[in-house]
């Protein structure tokens, strides 16, 4: 987990989290891979959230306008009062939040493009257990931009060489593991990713990178600020193992 440690109590390390943006209505944070936004019976036993850090961490209550999947770093947005938080969700729902993430992807992706494939639900049995099922797919796009590629000389599978690309990926909507989901889709699967990657892909970059995340980060979000009616953008870097990897992967580009 990219955190800075503040301090420990119980055993237990009490996280600082970076403030990218702050005024008397909305805060974001740069939220770590490997944290979760708020509690879950998916783990029960985890004991750090960005939720409760966050609360801490200022002393007033806050209240996520979205979400990010835990292994997942980047912009993440709370409101001080719940009626901001909706009004915020509302945007992002009508579309009128812009994100940009980054990832590395397996393979070379060669063009610019625009995915438009829709997604259906994916249920967890204990964090779904109360949705209704059998909902019909959800229309999902995402814009997808290769900014560098990589090829390394060693095998990996039935390949002779490992080869990467650096993409920026700008989803008009926020489906469940859409950009994961996506990317895989177009056989170009993102690095890190256990659940719909490429496990010998993943485990090269284990073995050769000691690479053991998501290559995933949302370093842009742009909105129009719920109280002033501005449009603001936020800013944040990769996060540091993904900034890493492309680091090591430098030499080996194309």
């Amino acid at each position: 987990m990219n955190i800075i440690p503040s301090h420990s109590s119980d055993n237990v390390t009490t996280p600082v989290l970076n403030i990218l943006y702050c005024d008397d209505h909305i805060v974001a944070i740069d939220k770590p891979a490997g944290m979760l936004v708020h509690r879950s019976p998916i783990d029960k036993h985890e004991t750090v959230f960005a939720v409760q850090t966050l609360r801490d961490q200022l002393g007033k209550h806050v209240y996520p306008a979205h979400r990010l999947d835990r292994p997942t770093s980047g912009v993440l947005l709370f409101s001080f009062n719940s009626t901001i938080a909706a009004q915020v969700g509302q945007q992002m729902m009508d579309k009128h939040v812009a994100k940009t993430y980054h990832a590395l992807v397996r393979g070379f992706v060669s063009y610019s493009g625009l995915i438009d494939y829709a997604l259906k639900y994916r249920y967890d049995k204990i964090a779904d257990k109360h949705k209704r099922p059998q909902q019909p797919p959800q229309p999902a796009t995402t814009l997808y931009e290769p900014l560098a590629r990589f090829e390394v000389p060693e095998p990996v599978g039935k390949y002779q060489s490992a080869r990467y690309s650096l993409v920026k990926l700008s989803p008009s909507t926020g489906r469940k593991h859409q950009l994961r989901r996506h990317m895989a889709h177009i056989r170009h699967p993102i690095i890190g990713d256990t659940t719909h990657g490429d496990g010998k892909q993943n485990k090269f970059a284990k073995d050769h990178f000691t690479f053991a995340n998501l290559a995933l980060s949302c370093t842009h979000m742009g909105l129009v600020h719920p109280v002033t009616q501005k449009w603001i953008d936020i800013q944040s870097n990769m996060h540091s193992e993904l900034q890493r990897l492309t680091d090591a992967l430098a030499p080996f580009q194309i």
